[in-house]
C-alpha cells in the first residue's frame, strides 16, 4: 500500500479521497489491510479496517475499531501465546512482524497469516501498518502435500524399485533387489534369459525395449502385468543404456497409480453426472447479460424449458424473473462478495406459474469470461406447507377459543356472537351468521357479524313453508353447501331474491345437526364479489357447526339441570326437615336412656348395698352363735367372704354335719298355739356367695355407670409430675396383700432412674388392679407377675408378662372392646367393662394399651405413657 495514503489516513484532518482509495484498492486485496496506533499506556486505536475483516474475521469492521480485543477472542488458544511472543518480539526490536496461526469463527477454524511493519512515532507510540490474509487453503494444502509425501515416502520404503542389468540378448547379468517382493533368489535370475523367467508376451514386449533402446540411445518404458502370489500387478520397466550392449531396466510397480487413474476417471464421469443428474436446477449463465451457457435437466423440468429453448437467451427474454429488480439485487451482492447463499426470489415458470426457490451462485471463470454458476433450490411446496400451517395454527387455536369459552360460559347468545365475529375474521369474509331451525318459530337468524358496508340478516325471518322447506334441502343429508359464485347456481325466485336483498354473491354453508336432524346452519357470505372457499375455510367451519351444535345442546342441557336442580332443592329441603325431626327425636331417646341407667342403677345400687348390710350382719350373728373354738378359721373366712377367693370356715365338730344357722333377729309369726315356729335354717357358705354375688353386682354397677359417664363427659384425670419407679412401686404394695391370698408373686424389673411422667396415680392403680384381677381370675393360685418399663420414642412402656393360660388372638383384639360377652366367655362382664375402663383411662393419659399371647405359656400386658414435656408441666 502507499505510504503517501496510509500517512494521510492516518492524519487526523485526512480526505476522503484517499480513504476512498484505499478502499476500493483493499477491496480487490484476498485479505485484510489494517493500521494500529498502539499508544504507551497501552491502549489501542484502529484508524482502519478494511471491508475484508466481514470475509476473514466475519465482524463488521466498525466491531473491530470499536473493540480490538475481540480479535483475541478469534484466536486459537493453541496459537495465544506465539502470537503474543511475535508482538512483543516486534515491539522490542522494531523488525517486521510475520505471524501465521489459526482463528475460530463461526464458519469454522481458519489459518490467517499477518505482516506489519511497525513504526516508532514522535510521541513513542507505535503505528502498525499491515495486511492480513486468509492462508487456510495453502495450508490444507501443504497438509495433504505432507500427507502425500508421507504416504509415498512409506510406499518407496516399503517397496523398493528393482534393478536389472540386461544384456542385448536378454540375458540377466545383474539385479539389485534388496526389500522387494522377488520370489526367486538371486541365483535362480542371474544367468537365466528373459524368456525363461517372463510370460512370452511380456518377455517379447521388453527385448523390443532392449533393442530400442540400444539402438537409439535414448530412455525408453514399457508396461506391463505379472501374475504374483498377490494377484496381478502392473509395473513400469524404465530402460536406459548402461554398457556396450546392455541396459539397465529399474522396475517399480504401478498397480497403485493404474488404480487411481481409474478412479480419477470414475470421478470425472461422477462430476459430470452431478451436474446432469442434481436434484436443484444448475445453470451457468454470463455474468454481464445473463445469457445462459448451460442447464441441467432439473432447470428443465423446472421451468419447462427445453434446452434449445434456454441457451443462447437471457433471463429477461424468457420472462423467468417476477421482478426484474431481483437480478439487479442478485449481481450486487455478487459483485460485493462474489458469492450469495440460500438467497429467496420468485421466478416464472413456462406456464406462467409463479415459483419460489432458494439461489445460491459464484462468480467463476469459464474460458477468461465471467459467468454465474446458479443452484436454485424449489422451496414453492414449502412455502405452500407453511402457509397451510399458519392457517391450520390460526384455526386451531380458533377453535380451542370457542371451545374454552363453551366449557367456561352458560351464556348461549354470548358464545353465539363471539363465534361469529371471530369465524368473520379469519375468513376475511364480508358476513357470517347462524340461522337456527326452530318447529314453533320457523326459521330466523340468531347471531350474526357483517361488514358495515352491506346490510345486516340479523332478526330475519320467515314462515313460508315451501321457502323453508326448499331452504332446508340445500342442506340435506348434514353436505356442506359451497357456492363460489350465485350467478352460476340453480335456485328458485325466493332464493335469488333472498341474495340479492342481502348482496350475497358467494356462499359457504355448513349444517348445524342436533341429535341427526337439521338444527340451523352458520354460513358465510362474500358480498363484494364471488370466492373460491379453501378447503382448511371449509373445514374450519365444519368444525366450527360442531362447536355451535356442543354449545346449543349444553344450553339445553343446563335448562334442564336448572329444572332437576329446582325440583332437588326442594326434595333436599323436604329430607332435611324430616331428618332434623329423626334427630330430635334420636336426643329424646338419649335422655329417656339416660334417665332410665340412672334411675334403674341407683336404685339398683340402694337395694344391692341394703342386702349387701343384712347379710353381713347376718352373717356375723350366724358365727356368734356357734362354738368359738371350733371356728378357729373364721376371721380368715370372712376375708375369703370379701376377695372372693378364700375360704369359708369349717363346721363345728360338736355340730350334726349339716347344722344350719338359724336367722338372727327375726321376728317369726306365732301359731295358733302362740309358740313361734321353727327359724329357717341358713348355710353361712350360702350367705358368703350371696355377699360375692351383692358385691359382683354393685362392682358391675359402678362401672356401669362410670362408663356411661365418661362417654358423655370423658375421664377426668388428674396428672401431676412422678417418678414412674416410685409410682409402680406404691401401687404394687397397695396389691400385695391380693397376690399373697392368691399366692402370686411379682419380680419388679423397672428401673429406678425412668424420667418423670404427668400421670394420675389413683386412676393408674386401678388400671393395674383391674390387669392383675383379670389374670388371677382366670388362672389358678401361683400366678408369676414379671413388672418391666423402658422408655421408646418420647414415651415409656410398662410390661406386665405373666405365664398363667394363653388367649386367642380374637380374645386379645376384643379384651379392651366394649361388647356383650359371651356366657361362657373366660373374661365376665364384670372384668371387660373394667378392661374397656382401662383403654380409657390410658388413652386419657395419651397412651395406648394391648396384650399379646405369649408363644409357649402366659400373656403380656403393656401400655405406654408419654414423658413430661415442658408445656405439660407449666400446665395449673
Amino acid at each position: 500500500m502507499d505510504e503517501t495514503v496510509v500517512k494521510w489516513l492516518y492524519t487526523p484532518n485526512c480526505q476522503q479521497e484517499p480513504i476512498n482509495l484505499l478502499s476500493k484498492l483493499a477491496v480487490n486485496l484476498p485479505g485484510v489491510i489494517f493500521q494500529v496506533l498502539q499508544r504507551q499506556d497501552g491502549s489501542v486505536f484502529v484508524p482502519y479496517v478494511s471491508s475484508g475483516c466481514e470475509y476473514l474475521y466475519e465482524l463488521e469492521p466498525e466491531a473491530l475499531q470499536t473493540d480490538f480485543q475481540v480479535l483475541y477472542k478469534l484466536i486459537h488458544p493453541q496459537d495465544i501465546k506465539a502470537f503474543a511472543e511475535s508482538i512483543a518480539v516486534c515491539s522490542t526490536t522494531l523488525t517486521p512482524w510475520h505471524w501465521e496461526g489459526r482463528i475460530i469463527t463461526p464458519s469454522g477454524i481458519k489459518w490467517i497469516q499477518g505482516t506489519s511493519q511497525p513504526e516508532l512515532q514522535a510521541e513513542g507510540d507505535f503505528l502498525w501498518n499491515g495486511l492480513v490474509m486468509d492462508i487456510t487453503e495453502r495450508k490444507q494444502a501443504e497438509e495433504k502435500l505432507q500427507e502425500s509425501e508421507a504416504r509415498y515416502k512409506a510406499i518407496l520404503d516399503a517397496i523398493p524399485d528393482l534393478m536389472f542389468r540386461i544384456s542385448r540378448d536378454g540375458k540377466y547379468l545383474d539385479l539389485k533387489g534388496q526389500g522387494a517382493n522377488v520370489t526367486l533368489s538371486r541365483e535362480e535370475i542371474i544367468g537365466k534369459h528373459l524368456q525363461e523367467l517372463l510370460p512370452s508376451d511380456v518377455a517379447a514386449i521388453s527385448q523390443v525395449a532392449i533393442a530400442k533402446t540400444l539402438d537409439s540411445g535414448t530412455l525408453q518404458t514399457c508396461e506391463y502385468q505379472l501374475s504374483t502370489p498377490l494377484g496381478v500387478r502392473d509395473y513400469e520397466a524404465r530402460l536406459v543404456v548402461s554398457g556396450q550392449d546392455e541396459i539397465l531396466a529399474i522396475v517399480r510397480d504401478i498397480t497403485e497409480r493404474k488404480q487411481a487413474e481409474v478412479k480419477l476417471q470414475n470421478l470425472a464421469k461422477k462430476f459430470a453426472k452431478a451436474f446432469s443428474c442434481s436434484p436443484d436446477s444448475i445453470t451457468i449463465s454470463t455474468l454481464s447479460e445473463g445469457r445462459f451457457i448451460e442447464v441441467n435437466d432439473s432447470f428443465v423440468k423446472l421451468s419447462g424449458y427445453e434446452p434449445d429453448q434456454v441457451i443462447g437467451k437471457t433471463s429477461f427474454e424468457l420472462n423467468l424473473w417476477v421482478r426484474d429488480r431481483d437480478r439487479l439485487n442478485l449481481l450486487e451482492e455478487l459483485q460485493a462478495t462474489g458469492v450469495v447463499r440460500n438467497l429467496e426470489f420468485e421466478f416464472r415458470q413456462k406456464s406462467g406459474e409463479i415459483i419460489t426457490t432458494l439461489v445460491s451462485a459464484e462468480v467463476i471463470d469459464l474460458d477468461g469470461n465471467k459467468s454465474i454458476l446458479a443452484v436454485h433450490h424449489d422451496i414453492t411446496e414449502r412455502k405452500q406447507v407453511e402457509a397451510q400451517l399458519r392457517l391450520c395454527g390460526e384455526r386451531d387455536r380458533l377453535l380451542a377459543k370457542t371451545l374454552v369459552r363453551i366449557r367456561s360460559s352458560l351464556n348461549l347468545e354470548q358464545i353465539l356472537q363471539t363465534t361469529v365475529t371471530e369465524v368473520r375474521q379469519f375468513l376475511q369474509a364480508d358476513r357470517v351468521f347462524i340461522g337456527l331451525n326452530n318447529a314453533n318459530l320457523g326459521v330466523r337468524t340468531l347471531a350474526e357479524s357483517v361488514d358495515p358496508k352491506y346490510p345486516s340478516i340479523l332478526g330475519w325471518s320467515t314462515n313460508d313453508e315451501a321457502y323453508l322447506q326448499e331452504l332446508r334441502n340445500l342442506l340435506k343429508d348434514n353436505l356442506v353447501r359451497v357456492v363460489e359464485d350465485i350467478t352460476k347456481i340453480s335456485v328458485s325466485p325466493k332464493v335469488k331474491a333472498h341474495y340479492r336483498k342481502f348482496q350475497s354473491k358467494a356462499t359457504l354453508a355448513v349444517p348445524i345437526m342436533l341429535n341427526n336432524e337439521l338444527f340451523g346452519a352458520l354460513i358465510a357470505n362474500q358480498c363484494s364479489g364471488s370466492r373460491h372457499w379453501q378447503p382448511i375455510e371449509i373445514d374450519l367451519l365444519q368444525q366450527m357447526s360442531e362447536q355451535v351444535a356442543i354449545a346449543i345442546q349444553q344450553s339445553q342441557i343446563y335448562q334442564k339441570l336448572a329444572e332437576l336442580n329446582t325440583n332437588l332443592e326442594h326434595q333436599v329441603q323436604e329430607r332435611t326437615a324430616q331428618l332434623q325431626q329423626k334427630m330430635q327425636e334420636v336426643e329424646k331417646l338419649h335422655r329417656v336412656k339416660d334417665v332410665v341407667l340412672h334411675t334403674v342403677a341407683h336404685d339398683l345400687r340402694t337395694s344391692v348395698m341394703g342386702n349387701l348390710m343384712v347379710l353381713k350382719n347376718l352373717l356375723n350373728q350366724g358365727v356368734g352363735q356357734g362354738d368359738k373354738g371350733t371356728r378357729g378359721q373364721g376371721g380368715q373366712g370372712g376375708q375369703g367372704g370379701q376377695g372372693g377367693q378364700g375360704r369359708i370356715i369349717e363346721e363345728s365338730p360338736l355340730s350334726p354335719p349339716n347344722a344350719q344357722c338359724p336367722m338372727p333377729n327375726a321376728h317369726y309369726p306365732l301359731s295358733p298355739e302362740g309358740v313361734p315356729p321353727s327359724p329357717i335354717p341358713v348355710s353361712p357358705s350360702i350367705i358368703e356367695r350371696m355377699i360375692q354375688g351383692n358385691d359382683h353386682q354393685l362392682t358391675m354397677i359402678n362401672s356401669l355407670l362410670e362408663i356411661n359417664s365418661c362417654e358423655k363427659q370423658g375421664i377426668e384425670i388428674k396428672p401431676e409430675p412422678v417418678q414412674f419407679s416410685i409410682l409402680l412401686g406404691g401401687i404394687f404394695a397397695q396389691l400385695e396383700p391380693m397376690l399373697t391370698q392368691n399366692q402370686a408373686t411379682l419380680k419388679n424389673l423397672v428401673p429406678a432412674d425412668l424420667p418423670l411422667v404427668m400421670a394420675d396415680g389413683t386412676r393408674l392403680q386401678k388400671v393395674l388392679a383391674h390387669l392383675i384381677t383379670h389374670r388371677l381370675q382366670n388362672n389358678p393360685p401361683g400366678l408369676n407377675f414379671i413388672l418391666s418399663a423402658t422408655v421408646e420414642a418420647g414415651m415409656i412402656r410398662t410390661q406386665i408378662q405373666d405365664d398363667g393360660v394363653v388367649m386367642s388372638k380374637l380374645e386379645c383384639d376384643r379384651l379392651f372392646d366394649l361388647h356383650v360377652r359371651d356366657p361362657q366367655d373366660s373374661c365376665s362382664t364384670s372384668i371387660g367393662l373394667k378392661m374397656y375402663l382401662c383403654r380409657k383411662v390410658i388413652k386419657a393419659h395419651g397412651g395406648k394399651i394391648g396384650v399379646i399371647t405369649n408363644r409357649k405359656r402366659g400373656l403380656t400386658f403393656w401400655f405406654t405413657l408419654p414423658l413430661i414435656t415442658p408445656s405439660a408441666t407449666s400446665r395449673p
